[in-house]
């Protein structure tokens, strides 16, 4: 069982607050329905942290034409602030580099000029390490309301949990067709939503300087009626990574509350990511798996990341992890999926879940690499259930996930599980539907040195640009996490610092 300390402040989550609701919103359609109503119900700010974003998005693309107002997200702000004087918006994105942004159409640099004159404050962030980025993704609504999770409100984002084949729903400003591609997204209320706005009001006065006033208490519910909570009056956690920068302290709160909380599961391990480069978490999960009696391990990733160089640093390296995890399986518990849609092209699973003995549930923006766990900012929701009703809900999250990635009913998936076995002998038995086993890939020269030396995945800014010094770190880091190590905490971003000037 996971333990409920485990979210106690301190290493692991920066706050502890209850959330009088939770929903947890699968795939962008829903959380961009979602965030159009709660932004319409705003009366006093709207504060938006993101990775990317493009004010041309499409939030309701299927919208019928007799349906009044704009659902294009930059026409919905300028809207907002016209209609309603005391709202304050305010939009902190990454100033992403050059080929990052080329790659978006040079957005959101455009977006500055989209909303010059108006009283939408876009502000660009670069307050990060040469070679970072800003990858915490929040949406916080009066402080009433809150999102949290893996999405960016960007023109190749939105997706309906059917993921077709064929989506004009998916058409981009400039005419051509993105990808299908999985979300997860959790919408909370109540406390944890303020102490969201605490952080965000944070990182918007180092970006800029300014202080946000607080909201005003009497605030009305901005929670969008249509949609219905899967929690209630839970415990949230909210765990964040900061590097040392800028004469900020480094954070690990991510790394921290992800290595525990494997140690400490019992039955099963359920992954959501991007990414799989995590020498450290690896090493965490095989400890496990090697256990006779240890809990079962499930990972959902991307069968190939979009862009190149991800494919380069980022694939390649997922495939030596999951191929070293295979190699000490003897137990077969582990298995290693990538979600297609029903024609065979690959779906690109851009959440961030994990859900430990349906006890633990966190959704977020941090993946299962280095980068997040020391080098970019990252922000995670973790929820631990305290009652029966609170684990029934996120045991039926959990098998909810698998039938949306295996394609079937969510009736075929819970019969599969109550067979025996656990979610391995499930998905062992509905293979075959939109679920495939993560293929290999080639690994010539060049890429055994980029996944030996985790190019283009630092740990932290300290060995950001000498890898041979990452991989001895790594390997020092790895010793003290196995069985008979001498105790040894996971090492701060002075000692890592240290480690690089010594070997």
């Amino acid at each position: 069982m996971v333990e409920a300390a485990l979210i106690e402040t301190g290493d692991v989550v920066w706050r502890k607050e209850t959330a009088d609701r939770v929903a947890l919103l699968v795939d962008s359609a829903a959380y961009f329905s979602a965030a159009l109503e709660a932004l319409g119900n705003a009366r006093h700010s709207i504060t938006l942290l993101g990775w990317g974003f493009d004010p041309r998005t499409r939030l309701k693309p299927d919208r019928a034409g007799g349906e009044q107002g704009p659902d294009e997200i930059g026409k919905v702000l300028i809207r907002l602030c016209e209609q309603r004087p005391d709202l304050e918006i305010r939009i902190l994105i990454w100033k992403s580099a050059l080929p990052v942004s080329a790659s978006q159409q040079f957005f959101p640099h455009r977006a500055k000029s989209w909303f010059a004159g108006t009283r939408v404050h876009f502000v660009l962030d670069a307050l990060v390490p040469y070679g970072a980025c800003h990858h915490q993704k929040v949406l916080v609504i009066d402080d009433a309301v809150a999102f949290c999770g893996g999405g960016d409100i960007s023109v190749d984002r939105w997706d309906s949990t059917a993921h077709l084949d064929h989506d004009p729903r998916r058409l981009m400003p400039g005419g051509a067709y993105h990808a299908p591609r999985h979300e997860v997204m959790m919408m909370v209320d109540g406390a944890v939503a303020a102490a969201l706005g605490d952080l965000a009001r944070r990182r918007w006065l180092r970006a800029t300087g300014k202080i946000i006033p607080p909201v005003p208490e009497d605030r009305a519910d901005p929670w969008p009626a249509f949609v219905t909570p899967h929690l209630k009056n839970v415990p949230v956690g909210i765990a964040r990574t900061e590097p040392r920068w800028g004469g900020e302290p480094e954070v690990r709160e991510i790394e921290t509350l992800h290595l525990q909380s494997i140690a400490r599961a019992e039955r099963s391990i359920y992954l959501e990511n991007q990414y799989f480069t995590s020498p450290l978490i690896v090493e965490a999960l095989i400890a496990r798996l090697r256990e006779p009696e240890g809990p079962e391990v499930v990972l959902v990733s991307t069968e190939h990341s979009p862009s190149w160089f991800d494919q380069a640093t980022m694939d390649r390296t997922r495939w030596v992890m999951i191929e070293r995890i295979k190699a000490v399986d003897t137990h077969r518990r582990f298995r290693a999926y990538c979600a297609k849609t029903t024609a065979g092209v690959g779906i690109i699973v851009h959440s961030k879940v994990a859900i430990i003995d349906d006890e633990m549930l966190r959704v977020g923006s941090g993946n299962l690499n280095n980068r997040s766990a020391g080098f970019d900012t990252e922000v995670d929701l973790v929820v631990h259930a305290q009652d029966a009703e609170s684990r029934a809900a996120i045991a039926a999250f959990r098998a909810h996930l698998l039938a949306h990635h295996v394609g079937g009913s969510h009736d075929a998936l819970e019969a599969a599980l109550a067979k025996g076995g656990g979610m391995v002998a499930a998905l062992d038995a509905l293979e075959g539907g939109r679920i495939q086993p993560i293929a290999p890939v080639k690994m010539g020269p060049l890429a055994q040195f980029v996944t030996a030396f985790h190019v283009g995945d630092p740990i932290s800014p300290s060995d950001s640009w000498w890898p041979p010094a990452r991989r001895k770190i790594l390997r020092r880091r790895i010793e003290a996490l196995r069985p008979g190590a001498s105790p040894r905490p996971l090492l701060s971003q002075a000692q890592v610092g240290h480690e690089r000037e010594v070997v």
